[in-house]
C-alpha cells in the first residue's frame, strides 16, 4: 500500500466514525445530486409555478436515479440508505433553487412510517412506488381548528364490519393533487376506555367521498397546498397503518424525518441566497474596488455562512440519531436543526437582498421569490414557538405552558 493509499484509507475510516466528515459515498451523492439538479435549477423551478405545472421531469429522474428512495429498504427498490443520506438529496435540489417539498412528505414521513410500521401487504404495495417516485403520497395531520394541537384533531375513524370510515377536514395539505394516496392521521375510539386514540390510515385520492380544492397562497411553488374533506370515506381494514394502539411511535418514526428535512430545505435555500450575494459582492464595483471587500457586506455575509454551518451541523446529528433508530434522542435536535435552519435561511435571504440592493428584487438574480419561501421554514410544518416550547419542557425542564 502507497502513502497515498494509505491517507485515502485513514481519510475513510475517519468518515466512517465521524457522521460531520462525509463518507466518499455520501460526498458522491451529493455531488450526483447537484450535477443533476443544476440541469434544472431555479428558472425551471419557477417557470414549472408560474406555468402551473409540476416539476415531473425532475422527480422523474431523481426518481430513476435512485434520489428519491434513497432512505427506504433496498427490498423494496430503495437505497438502503437513512435520512442522512435523503437530507443531501433535500439540500442539494434547493441549493440550485429547485427544492422539492413533496421529497419532505412522500420519502420521508410517508416512507418512512409504511417501511417501519407498515404490515407486509402495504410495504409491497406502497414502498417500490415510493422510492422510484413512481407514486407520491401526501400527509394529512393539519386541521382547521387543531392548529398545532395534535390533541385536538377531529378526524375520526369508527368500524363498520371489517370496514372503517373516516370523517373530518384537512388544512395545508402538501401536493395532494400530485398523490396517489395520503397518510391520513385520525382518531378512534377505544373500545376499552372509550377515549379517542390516534391511529394512521392509507387513504387513496381516489376513494368515493374524499375531496379537495386548493389554498390560493402568495407564493410562486409548483407544489400547491390543500383543503381536504373526508366525508364517510369508507376504508378497508388494511388501511390502517402498523398497531392502532402506537401511534405516537409511528408519528415519531415520521415527524422527526419532516423536521430534518425542513431544516435540510432551509439550508439549501440559504446557500442558494448567500451564494447570489457572494457572486454579486465579488463583481460589483461602486468605488475603488467589489463591494465585498467593506466590512458592512462582509461581515453579515460571513455570519450567515457560520449560522447555516451550524444549523447543518444540528442536521447531521439528528438524522444520524434517527438512523440508529433512537427516535427520542433524534427529537431535540431534529427540532432544533429545523429551528436554526428556518432563522438562518431567513437572514441569508434577507442580507442578500439587502446585499444586492435593488438587483436583489429583479427577477434576474432570482433571490426575491425566496423572501416568502424562506419565511415559511419559520411556521411550518412546526412554528419556532412549539419548538421552544418543546425545549424549554423537554430539555430545561421547565413547565408545560399549555
Amino acid at each position: 500500500m502507497t502513502a497515498t493509499d494509505s491517507a485515502a484509507s485513514a481519510d475513510s475510516t475517519r468518515a466512517q466514525d465521524n457522521p460531520y466528515v462525509e463518507t466518499p459515498e455520501r460526498a458522491a451523492l451529493r455531488a450526483s445530486v447537484a450535477a443533476m439538479s443544476a440541469r434544472y435549477g431555479q428558472e425551471y423551478f419557477l417557470a414549472c409555478a408560474r406555468e402551473g405545472r409540476k416539476t415531473d421531469e425532475l422527480w422523474s429522474e431523481a426518481g430513476k436515479l435512485g434520489f428519491i428512495g434513497v432512505n427506504l429498504p433496498e427490498e423494496y427498490g430503495g437505497g438502503g440508505a437513512g435520512m442522512y443520506e435523503l437530507s443531501i438529496v433535500m439540500e442539494e435540489l434547493a441549493a440550485s433553487g429547485s427544492g422539492l417539498l413533496m421529497l419532505v412528505v412522500s420519502p420521508a414521513i410517508c416512507g418512512n412510517i409504511i417501511a417501519r410500521f407498515g404490515t407486509d401487504v402495504q410495504r409491497q404495495t406502497w414502498l417500490p412506488g415510493l422510492a422510484s417516485g413512481e407514486i407520491t403520497m401526501a400527509f394529512g395531520i393539519t386541521e382547521p381548528d387543531a392548529g398545532s394541537n395534535s390533541h385536538n384533531i377531529t378526524t375520526t375513524a369508527r368500524r363498520d364490519g371489517d370496514d372503517w370510515i373516516l370523517n373530518g377536514r384537512k388544512i395545508y395539505i402538501s401536493g395532494v393533487d400530485q398523490a396517489d394516496a395520503v397518510l391520513i392521521v385520525g382518531r378512534f375510539e377505544d373500545a376499552r376506555t372509550g377515549k379517542l386514540r390516534p391511529a394512521l390510515f392509507i387513504v387513496p385520492t381516489d376513494a368515493p367521498n374524499f375531496e379537495y380544492t386548493p389554498i390560493e397562497m402568495e407564493l410562486i411553488n409548483p407544489e400547491k397546498q390543500f383543503l381536504v374533506y373526508l366525508d364517510d370515506v369508507r376504508l378497508p381494514s388494511e388501511a390502517l397503518v402498523g398497531d392502532a394502539d402506537s401511534a405516537f411511535g409511528q408519528l415519531f418514526a415520521g415527524l422527526n424525518p419532516e423536521r430534518i428535512m425542513a431544516a435540510a430545505s432551509a439550508v439549501g435555500m440559504g446557500r442558494f441566497a448567500l451564494d447570489k450575494a457572494v457572486s454579486y459582492a465579488k463583481e460589483r464595483t461602486v468605488w475603488k474596488g467589489p463591494i465585498g471587500m467593506h466590512q458592512a457586506i462582509a461581515h453579515p455575509l460571513a455570519q450567515a455562512k457560520v449560522e447555516l454551518e451550524m444549523a447543518k451541523l444540528m442536521m447531521q446529528k439528528a438524522a444520524t440519531l434517527y438512523d440508529s433508530g433512537d427516535d427520542w434522542g433524534a427529537a431535540e435536535p431534529a427540532n432544533m436543526a429545523k429551528y436554526a435552519a428556518a432563522e438562518a435561511c431567513v437572514k441569508a435571504v434577507d442580507q442578500a437582498v439587502h446585499t444586492m440592493g435593488g438587483a436583489g428584487l429583479t427577477s434576474e438574480y432570482g433571490v426575491a421569490p425566496l423572501l416568502s419561501l424562506a419565511r415559511i421554514a419559520r411556521v411550518a410544518p412546526v412554528s419556532r414557538e412549539m419548538i421552544l416550547n418543546f425545549v424549554a419542557q423537554t430539555s430545561l425542564g421547565l413547565p408545560k405552558s399549555y
